[in-house]
């Protein structure tokens, strides 16, 4: 897909890429070995039938590709933009192996915006099984579990304690990557399955114990939305945030609208972003967007970055400068900050992910003038709604532990996605409610 120039999608908000035409869909579907043991399938959390899907959009039935699809992914527009491809199907394709693998996220992308823009058509649904169900967050694990559970026929009531649907579809990833109109249109499709939705129903609030026990059974998909800080000397400083705040900031109050609208998120014009993974590349990109120069410290070198290589390469498209093997120690100022004190960093022994442990350099500190720093270091399950049920077993980072297909330690709960694997993807979000959905499913009909 051909990206929108530098200098243009750098003032907006508006998406990257400008997508395939018809005819080059047809032509890249086209591609496709349709090998008789498809490994692509086997690498795709969902287990979409790729090959069955790629048939079709060469032929140029578009229409019946996404209805393939969403036999197994109710979400496609918004997993062919942001799901990592490159390490699932497309890394597993054959083509790949000695060229380019098919473009198969950017096929599902393009099957799914004709769809919108030519008339959807509702996935079919099981008769009613008179069986009630709890589904906790309407992120991407949420509404997947949604999704399959009103399509398996039970009644399905989806808490969300913002006054929004969508979770970090809808607040932590940027427009420019993942359009809110898009989010929008899949949030309504889940919806169209009958699927009930509270808004500003905070569980374990709003919401008590009892009353979400008093469901047949209960999904949680809370996700992990509590940053971790640094724990940083001047922390407590105006200008200094996590990155999900900023991100939720900049998406649910319009930020990204400036400067029709004015906006309260404090725009920077000499931002640091300490972190490597996709938060944080997303919110240096967006800082760029608020008009601000932008330095992207990281402790460990450039090919040890977590973040996606198509995204790394993009921000330093934008004018995001890169600053390896560093990491802030200090946020520098009184009232206000006014810079980042820096050490250098040495790569030491690996560590258990097989990257180097950074240490440390003596003596080689330095200061970066700032007045706008975010943290993108990672982030946990929130504590609210485990805390209210003390029978749910949790793990050393306060995620939930589950069975393989997603059973936890309290009759009837099930839980999936990041509150439960830790921060992930949303595409691997999707996955485990997918199987947890399905094993509450046999649990309600007694098999």
């Amino acid at each position: 897909m051909r990206d929108r120039p530098v200098e243009q999608r750098i003032q907006d908000f508006a998406e990257i890429d400008n997508g395939f035409s018809p005819e080059e869909a047809m032509a890249e579907a086209d591609r496709c070995l349709q090998c008789k043991r498809p490994l692509c399938v086997t690498g795709c959390p969902v287990n979409i039938e790729i090959p069955a899907f790629l048939t079709e959009v060469a032929a140029g039935n578009f229409k019946r590709a996404v209805a393939i699809i969403k036999e197994q992914n109710i979400l496609p527009a918004i997993a062919g933009r942001v799901c990592p491809q490159e390490s699932q199907c497309e890394g597993l394709c054959l083509l790949g192996k000695k060229g380019k693998p098919v473009a198969v996220g950017a096929l599902e992308r393009f099957v799914a915006d004709y769809e919108r823009a030519h008339g959807t058509t509702p996935p079919q649904k099981k008769a009613a099984t008179g069986r009630s169900v709890a589904v906790v967050g309407a992120g991407p694990a949420g509404l997947t579990a949604a999704a399959e559970l009103a399509r398996a026929g039970h009644a399905v009531t989806l808490f969300e304690s913002l006054h929004e649907a969508g979770g970090v579809l809808m607040y932590g990833i940027p427009a420019f990557r993942l359009p809110k109109e898009i989010v929008s249109a899949e949030i309504n499709a889940v919806l169209a399955l009958g699927v009930g939705l509270k808004l500003n129903h905070l569980v374990g609030r709003s919401v008590s114990r009892e009353e979400l026990l008093a469901y047949d059974a209960v999904f949680i998909g809370t996700g992990a939305g509590l940053p971790y800080l640094m724990g940083l000397p001047g922390e407590h400083l105006p200008g200094v945030y996590s990155a999900n705040e900023f991100l939720t900031r900049v998406n649910l109050m319009r930020a990204d609208k400036f400067p029709v609208f004015d906006t309260p998120v404090k725009r920077g014009s000499r931002v640091v972003v300490a972190g490597g993974g996709n938060v944080a590349m997303d919110a240096a990109r967006v800082a760029l967007r608020l008009g601000g120069k932008v330095t992207l410290v990281y402790r460990r070198r450039e090919e040890d970055l977590p973040a996606r290589a198509a995204e790394t390469a993009r921000a330093r498209e934008e004018g995001i400068e890169f600053l390896m093997c560093a990491n802030p120690v200090r946020i520098i100022g009184d009232q206000v900050m006014t810079g980042v004190e820096c050490v250098r960093m040495e790569m030491c022994a690996l560590d258990a992910s097989g990257r180097p442990e950074p240490a440390p350099v003596e003596g080689s500190t330095f200061t970066i003038d700032a007045d706008l720093f975010i943290e993108a270091i990672g982030q946990g399950p929130n504590p609210l709604l485990i805390s209210e049920m003390p029978e749910l077993k949790r793990g050393r980072r306060g995620n939930l532990e589950v069975s393989p297909e997603g059973k936890t330690t309290l009759r009837h709960v099930y839980a999936g996605g990041d509150v439960a694997t830790g921060a992930a993807t949303v595409i691997l979000a999707m996955g485990t409610a997918k199987k947890a959905a399905h094993a509450i499913d046999r649990m309600l009909k007694g098999e």
